[in-house]
């Protein structure tokens, strides 16, 4: 009887290449860098990270903006120097009382520092990744289709038979929103962007409204439920497009209005003063970083009940280029970052 061949344990390297964020702005203010590698603490685990995935907020975090979020997260310099948080990769090190991850696992969800080789992440907001999802389209999911998820399900409470509008389906939250509502059974019509029509009719979605063309939210139909992924308009505006009663869910900004709130304001203040005066239910999103939302959303991935939304993945060379490309919305769907 032959003995069981040992676990070699990864070898880890004491420095890493990241891209370093030395103060606000454009990628310009991104530095190519050596690094320490992080250690993971309890409850964590360091992973190498394969794929990253930036976001809307990646590019607000990038920026300062807006201004009330840096006493938070460093007023001239940012505190966490390396951005990005969705992420895919292999756990090389685990730390004190992680019992659910083990070295050597394939994991997808939100860590500190993704735009590096390797990033520390909570266990609790890691999943495994399915052998039939790939790394690529798993570092898409953490942050965009969990949030999509949680404002479909949990707030919108999209119920089959329902007329849903999803007001920017051509970004990474909308395409994962416009295919949950379709999911949940309901009718779902999308307003993108004419140069985003092929790739959201790719993901079944039939009905769409051109925004440059038709502008106004009262000629784009009646709606159970409006998904607003950043558009800007003000609520008042976007409440001509529901019926009585109707929900309106508001995701994320889009920088309109002035330095200080850049549009978070509607958040904020609008949606709860407007709730006390109108007769439509209006409601905001603010996403719950979850591994078990994770494991959901890559098991659907798995089994083809939703489809992947990357349309550009680029080296790590490349990543401030697709940054700035990112924040201008000129991408569809999700870029995805490779490092492996």
């Amino acid at each position: 009887m032959t003995s069981a061949t040992p676990t070699v344990p990864p070898i880890i390297p004491t420095t890493m290449r990241a891209l370093v964020q030395r103060g606000y702005g454009t990628s310009d203010v991104l530095a190519d860098e050596m690094r320490p590698v992080p250690t993971p603490r309890r409850g964590e685990v360091l992973v190498r990270v394969e794929a990253m995935s930036p976001d809307a907020g990646t590019i607000h975090l990038l920026a300062g903006r807006p201004l009330m979020v840096r006493p938070a997260v460093g007023w001239r310099t940012p505190r966490q120097p390396v951005p990005g948080l969705a992420l895919a990769g292999q756990v090389v090190a685990i730390g004190e009382e992680v019992t659910t991850i083990a070295v050597g696992d394939h994991v997808a969800g939100s860590g500190a520092g993704a735009l590096a080789e390797y990033a520390v992440a909570p266990a609790r907001k890691l999943a495994l990744v399915p052998s039939a999802v790939s790394m690529t389209d798993a570092a898409s999911i953490p942050i965009s289709a969990v949030t999509a998820l949680q404002a479909v399900r949990d707030v919108a409470r999209v119920e089959a038979g329902q007329r849903v509008l999803v007001v920017g389906a051509g970004g990474g939250v909308g395409a994962f929103a416009a295919q949950y509502a379709a999911l949940a059974g309901a009718d779902v019509t999308a307003v993108v962007s004419a140069r985003k029509f092929d790739f959201v009719r790719s993901l079944g979605v039939e009905r769409l409204i051109d925004y440059a063309r038709e502008s106004d939210p009262s000629r784009w139909g009646t709606f159970d439920v409006v998904i607003d992924t950043a558009d800007g308009r003000p609520l008042h505006v976007l409440r001509r497009a529901l019926t009585l009663p109707g929900t309106l869910v508001i995701v994320g900004a889009d920088g309109v209005g002035g330095p200080v709130f850049e549009g978070f304001d509607r958040q904020l203040f609008r949606v709860p003063l407007a709730n006390v005066v109108a007769s439509q239910r209006i409601a905001s999103v603010m996403q719950k970083e979850t591994g078990d939302d994770v494991a959901r959303v890559l098991g659907q991935l798995a089994e083809g009940s939703i489809a992947s939304a990357v349309t550009e993945v680029v080296p790590f060379a490349d990543a401030r280029p697709a940054l700035d490309r990112l924040a201008a919305k000129q991408v569809a769907g999700k870029l995805v970052v490779t490092l492996g």
